[in-house]
């Protein structure tokens, strides 16, 4: 341990003094440190480089580093059980603590998008899955127990959550996502970031808000290529959520996007890292590169000739640390100094920013994991969360026939058919751990990885860390999950389970893969068809998933024959569509007589497919994008501007938005049925609202069905701002409601008018005088309650501090009679 202010024999450390504030004390500390200190604490290194797998001390270069440029950021620690995980990361903190100069402690970071990256611990639905429930009391509650668990391992920074607004379904990590709207994307963002960094960081993990800015709008829908976007399109729906999260949540740390924006990378842009992150946006964290940003500027980007001038331009533009493994930080950017190439206050800056985090997180008296963790209880914690969340995450899009739900007394028998009926795996897309140990498998294989920036395996630390797996039955045996095939034998007479296909191709003998399907089907009362895609961290069988994006976002080709072969039989049919992002659909499937969408759900999304097909629960999830028709659509999201896309009305000569179809989705976003029905009645409004009011808006919610339900009812504003196209709507407020049968309860949004700002043709942010239309329904289409209001007065120009970001809602009982 690095000596304490008063122990006997030492020279007091006054920045040890723990009644400082973490500002005072990284002063304090920052004018004890080497340049080259100071430059270790910018760069980050992964763990086999100063420990073997047992924990034992690497010699010679590990411990000069150690003695000259100690790092300050350990990457990606992953291993099979939470005990295990502590003991290493205590064993490579001890190095920093016993054998560097100032023992200043090192801040681990992880994935921890859906629960943690790392064996023994919970898995949710994937983000999206997230975002389907319209919940974020559920989401802060896992990311709060995200945090325990990390913390309890000695991990106290996160590389989550993803923030990105994703409009482009081409793009391959939309599972990554909330989905295509801020406002839905701020609510999740902030609960995530609240939850995970708690109410005193002395006991929280840092969230990293990822990846700022515009990363989801490339070109394309291509990974990591370059973003076209205005300042007021980036600041009012790009930087949305990581606003809303710099000031309800305190945010302490972002990501830069790989993208370049009007030809400068992020990475090296400081109109974008500072002057609007810092200066506008009020953001006062460290900035976290992305994997391997500098690299990529220097060879694919072009934006710098040499690892020393990516350093240089970086730090400047305000990139503070650089992951996973020094390019040009750490020595490099010691040697930038001495050579008068950077100046030594620019490195400080950075430094500080550091070293207030690592004051602020109590790192510095509580260094190490906790000494003893029960792996079986760590192993079951989050379980009820996970299977709630889950069963939210799951959309009923069409039932028209009234076929679901299916009788749950055993009286069916079922054929379930296609690539997802017998798998568990593919619940468990890229940042999910049964991911991480398929693309470790994989790549010491020899099969190239999909993860930018990750490491080669080290496959001597890899094998003793790691015991053998078969991923597949990891999933199942670690996690409990069961195929879909097994979910449904809890309620069906007989299932029969044919694949048919695989995701992207043909199994061995197709015609007799198809042939055994349509003989299931023909033999059976109702055909599920388990479609869909997968999202993997390697060059497997995928649709989606990071550095894997589609031109064509289509239903791959060999799962659409395998249901026009299927359907033809004449059997009812019932399509689960397994997926991480919209596809657009062939016939088949949009004429099935049930349809339902389910995001990659972890170790219960098959059981709440399964519950909701039979009725056991009611389906009340919601669409978080929007599902084109064509591909040639793309991108169509609710919020277009006015007068774009199927905002703009059709004209008097063609019956269509384009020549040979409607601009309109298939389904719009927000939406997804139930086995009730729902009425909204009894709209009241503020007819004006002064530019420094607030606009309450409520309406009565009455189940008007024969069982209980849940549904989200949501308020949608649009408005006519002098000088500027505003997007037609904007979700501006959502509230989920559980009612039974004749149940009823007013719903009420109170909507402070600075959330209806813009940044004006001036480039200040202000809420003007404006006329105002606004509609509540049960998805962006569905304007059952419509009213018009005037904002008015003064033009009110606000900084980003003294805006509101989400509605207060909440919902009554009405009594009847």
């Amino acid at each position: 341990m690095p000596p304490s202010p008063t122990a006997p024999g030492t020279t007091p450390l006054p920045h040890l003094d723990a009644s400082l504030s973490a500002p005072e004390r990284a002063e304090l500390l920052l004018r004890q440190m080497t340049l080259e200190e100071k430059c270790g604490q910018l760069s980050s290194f992964l763990p086999w480089a100063f420990v073997n797998p047992d924990g034992s001390v690497l010699p010679g270069s590990a411990q000069e580093l150690l003695a000259s440029c100690p790092p300050g950021h350990i990457a990606q620690l992953i291993t099979d059980d939470p005990a295990q995980l502590a003991r290493l990361v205590g064993a490579v903190q001890r190095q920093f603590l016993t054998r560097t100069r100032l023992g200043i402690p090192a801040l681990f970071h992880a994935e921890a998008l859906n629960g943690p990256l790392a064996g023994g611990h919970m898995v949710y639905p994937t983000a999206i899955g997230l975002g389907a429930t319209f919940s974020p009391d559920l989401v802060r509650a896992m990311s709060d127990l995200t945090r325990r668990q990390l913390r309890r391992a000695g991990i106290a920074h996160v590389l989550s959550p993803v923030m990105d607004i994703a409009l482009d379904p081409r793009w391959g990590r939309v599972h990554e996502t909330y989905g295509e709207d801020p406002y839905l994307a701020a609510a999740l963002s902030v609960a995530y970031t609240q939850g995970m960094q708690g109410d005193d960081l002395r006991e929280g993990v840092i969230a990293t808000a990822k990846h700022f800015l515009g990363y989801a709008a490339s070109l394309g829908g291509r990974n990591q290529a370059s973003v076209d976007l205005g300042p007021r399109r980036l600041r009012d729906l790009y930087a949305y959520p990581f606003e809303a999260a710099i000031h309800l949540a305190g945010l302490g740390s972002v990501m830069n996007s790989y993208a370049a924006m009007d030809g400068v990378p992020v990475s090296l842009d400081r109109s974008v890292l500072t002057t609007l992150l810092r200066d506008v946006l009020g953001f006062d964290g460290f900035v976290s590169s992305d994997y391997d940003s500098l690299p990529l500027a220097v060879d694919v980007q072009k934006a710098a000739a040499t690892p020393a001038e990516a350093a240089r331009l970086a730090l400047t533009a305000g990139l503070d640390v650089e992951f996973p493994a020094p390019y040009g930080y750490g020595e490099g950017l010691a040697e930038l100094v001495r050579n008068k190439e950077l100046d030594e206050s620019v490195v400080d800056t950075s430094v500080l920013r550091v070293l207030r985090a690592k004051f602020a997180l109590g790192l510095f008296e509580n260094p190490y994991p906790h000494e003893t963790i029960d792996v079986r209880a760590t192993a079951t914690e989050g379980r009820e969360v996970s299977r709630e969340l889950a069963r939210r995450a799951v959309v009923l899009a069409a039932n028209d026939t009234r076929l679901l739900p299916l009788p749950a007394d055993r009286s069916l028998n079922v054929a379930l058919i296609g690539p997802h009926a017998d798998t568990v795996l593919r619940q468990f897309p890229a940042y999910t751990f049964p991911a991480w140990r398929e693309a470790v498998n994989g790549v010491m294989e020899g099969a190239a990885g999909t993860m930018a920036g990750a490491q080669t395996p080290e496959a001597s630390w890899f094998t003793t860390v790691l015991e053998a797996a078969d991923p597949e039955q990891l999933a199942r045996t670690r996690y409990g999950a069961k195929p879909l095939g097994e979910e449904i034998g809890e309620f069906a007479r007989s299932v029969t389970v044919e694949p048919g296909c695989g995701l992207i191709r043909e199994l061995d003998d197709e015609s007799a893969a198809v042939a055994a399907a349509v003989r299931a089907a023909e033999d059976c009362d109702v055909v599920v068809l388990a479609l869909g895609g997968a999202s993997l961290w390697f060059t497997g069988d995928r649709t989606e998933g990071e550095d894997s994006d589609t031109a064509d976002i289509s239903l791959p080709a060999v799962q659409t024959r395998l249901a026009e072969a299927v359907a033809a039989t004449g059997k009812p049919l019932v399509v689960v569509l397994f997926q991480g992002r919209p596809y657009t659909l062939p016939d088949v499937v949009r004429s099935a007589q049930a349809l339902v969408i389910a995001p990659f759900g972890g170790p219960f999304g098959t059981s709440a497919v399964a519950e909701v097909l039979f009725g056991a629960v009611d389906p009340s999830g919601k669409l978080p994008y929007s599902v084109p028709r064509h591909t040639g659509q793309i991108p169509v999201y609710h919020h277009q501007p006015a007068g774009t896309g199927y905002r703009k009305p059709v004209a008097p000569h063609n019956p269509h938005h384009y020549l040979d179809m409607t601009a309109a989705p298939l389904y719009p976003f927000g939406h997804g049925l139930s086995y009730t029905t729902f009425e909204l009645s009894e709209l009241s409004y503020d007819a004006e609202v002064a530019t420094d009011g607030r606009l309450t808006v409520s309406a009565v919610a009455a189940n008007s069905g024969a069982r209980s339900g849940a549904t989200v009812v949501q308020l949608y504003v649009g408005l006519r701002t002098a000088g500027l196209t505003r997007p037609a709507q904007q979700l501006t407020g959502f509230e989920r409601v559980e009612l039974a049968p004749g149940e009823r309860r007013r719903v009420t949004f109170t909507v402070d008018a600075s959330q209806l700002g813009c940044t004006g043709t001036d480039g200040a942010f202000s809420v003007r005088p404006s006329a105002g239309e606004l509609f509540l329904g049960l998805d962006s289409d569905d304007k059952r309650l419509t009213g018009e209001f005037t904002l008015a007065g003064p033009v009110r120009t606000l900084r980003s501090a003294e805006r509101a970001f989400l509605s207060e809602t909440g919902s009554t009982a009405v009594t009847t009679g």
